[in-house]
């Protein structure tokens, strides 16, 4: 019986070893704490470069910790710099924290009535994106792992950043800002992991993708050059309107006819086309606005080199002029391979093998990926949706939803990883030239 009740002990301790540091009375006592946080957000929302009050809470809240803080990080970021007690790596943690100008439809007691001004019009705000979430769940991190100084083997960075959806025309903001005034220095980020909330996942499952996960954004503007004349007298000029069919119609046939999608999706939008004043006049321009959404880099290079000459040749056709101007919005966010694997069995660990599940690449986009040019990063899904809800709705529309339920998970998951990787002799390379 002696025996084997050192063979329990013994095995007990290799078992509590697996799971990591016991930290579920901080977890269980931040819950609470984690969904007031994130409501009272959610009633503020503000836009992107815009976010005083929120960076405030934050920031007061990272101080009371004993959190070494600095703010106005990218106009309105707030970073923390968490010290364990043993010498180490460095892991940072990102939330993003801005709203969005959609007017909230849902019945509910913490609902946005806040208004503002966004490219010139009045609109409502909302945070329509889960946003709200992934603050509060950030900053219930921030506080789990301020307790547990003595279990840190290295420095937690908490960023907090802006305007992830895009600051205003005019202004710089986002993480590529963060990025050039150097939040993953001083000091030197060795990994970076992120989250994002998700109202079509169930709550308690976690969903992933090695390398390339979402896609890199790009937005184009096409000019077409015609000559104006009489309606009734096509003949007597060139139709710009004629000739933005054309390239519309033109620009779909590189994705359908020229863009191997058995590699990865890929995806040329058109959002906007603006010419003309009056019926019975053809104009003399047109300006077509739009996107470009790709997931590898030698696609995106041969998108944006067909679509250039394409427009122009499609436009010379016609007798017309056409320039087409590509602008970076986001990188490809790409999951390092290498650190995927690594961190695949604490998330199983906190999740459980069953609610954890690969998905394919989505065409929606991350700043994040900046971030992770600099660092290795792995950013992840976690589900929002109440189970056996037979409706949810997208991001970015008024009736988006979120289960608060799911929000722990969130906080486990990623104090569970940041303390993993710093107790871990494994340092993954970067790898910023993903192929897919």
């Amino acid at each position: 019986m002696r025996k084997l009740g050192l063979l329990a002990l013994v095995l007990f301790g290799f078992s509590v070893q697996a799971q990591g540091p016991n930290l579920e009375k901080d977890y269980k006592a931040i819950e609470s704490k984690v969904v007031d946080w994130r409501r009272e957000i959610h009633q503020n929302p503000e836009l992107g470069n815009r976010e005083f009050k929120t960076a405030e809470k934050i920031a007061k809240h990272l101080k009371s910790l004993g959190i070494e803080v600095q703010t106005g990080v990218a106009h309105t970021g707030v970073v923390g710099l968490l010290k364990g007690d043993l010498p180490g790596k460095v892991v940072a943690l990102r939330a993003d924290i801005d709203a969005l100008p959609v007017t909230e439809r849902n019945d509910l007691p913490y609902k946005s009535n806040v208004t503002s001004e966004f490219m010139g019009e009045k609109v409502g705000v909302m945070h329509a994106c889960g946003h709200d979430t992934h603050t509060a769940i950030l900053m219930g991190v921030a506080e789990v792992m301020s307790k547990n100084k003595d279990k840190i083997k290295g420095t937690v960075k908490f960023i907090f950043q802006p305007a992830e959806e895009g600051p205003p025309p005019g202004e710089e903001g986002g993480a590529l800002l963060m990025v050039k005034e150097g939040v993953m220095s001083s000091p030197k980020v060795d990994a970076i992991f992120g989250l994002h909330i998700n109202s079509q996942t169930p709550v308690g499952v976690i969903r992933y993708k090695s390398g390339g996960t979402m896609a890199a954004a790009q937005q184009f503007v096409i000019n077409v050059k015609g000559k104006q004349s009489h309606g009734s007298q096509p003949w007597s000029g060139v139709d710009p309107i004629l000739i933005s069919a054309k390239i519309i119609d033109g620009l779909q046939t590189i994705i359908s006819r020229e863009t191997d999608l058995t590699n990865e999706a890929a995806v040329i939008t058109v959002g906007k086309i603006k010419s003309g004043v009056r019926f019975n006049i053809i104009p003399e321009s047109a300006e077509m606005i739009g996107t470009i959404r790709t997931l590898d880099y030698e696609m995106k290079d041969k998108l944006n080199a067909r679509m250039v000459e394409m427009v122009s040749d499609i436009a010379k056709a016609y007798g017309g002029e056409a320039t087409c101007v590509i602008t970076d919005a986001t990188d490809i966010t790409y999951n390092n391979p290498e650190l995927v694997e690594q961190m695949l069995p604490t998330i199983k660990r906190v999740a459980g093998d069953e609610n954890v599940q690969f998905q394919k690449a989505v065409t929606g986009a991350e700043d994040f990926s900046y971030f992770q040019r600099e660092a290795p990063g792995f950013f992840f899904f976690l589900g929002g949706m109440t189970p056996g809800t037979t409706e949810s709705f997208p991001h970015h529309t008024p009736d988006f939803l979120i289960d608060d339920s799911g929000l722990l998970l969130g906080v486990r998951t990623l104090t569970e990883m940041s303390l993993d990787y710093l107790n871990s002799d494994q340092t993954p390379l970067l790898d910023i030239k993903p192929k897919g």
